[in-house]
């Protein structure tokens, strides 16, 4: 049950973060207001950056790592675990996904400065 929970918010995080990717512009382009939000998307740009860094570095993902560890507890996977395990987990070499990591975070850098995220600390009537 560990594994499966571990794998659901691996694929949580991984949503989130293609979600931010694809609607920060369409919601720029569309008017959407919620795009500009300040907290979600430091948290968005903060996680990206974290998984790029570990790349980087030459490590997998602390969640990778941690579903590995508590998988090797559990001897049968359900069927969908399965599924989304190879949605996830592609067998590719680590520096592919470094460059690609890196690649995503400087795209989500650029629509920071594209998209400016409203500061909390000013009034929402000031210019």
């Amino acid at each position: 049950m560990a594994a499966i929970s571990v794998l659901a918010l691996h694929l949580a995080v991984i949503a989130f973060n293609v979600a931010g990717c694809v609607l920060v512009p369409i919601g720029a382009w569309r008017g959407w207001r919620w795009v500009r939000e300040f907290w979600w998307r430091l948290v968005h740009l903060l996680g990206l950056a974290v998984v790029a860094a570990q790349a980087l570095s030459g490590r997998a993902c602390f969640l990778t790592i941690w579903q590995g560890g508590v998988s090797d507890a559990s001897h049968v996977q359900p069927l969908i675990a399965s599924w989304i395990e190879r949605m996830i987990y592609w067998s590719l070499p680590l520096w592919v996904f470094a460059a690609a990591y890196v690649v995503v975070f400087v795209y989500v850098i650029a629509l920071w400065i594209a998209v400016r995220p409203r500061a909390p600390w000013r009034r929402r009537g000031a210019t």
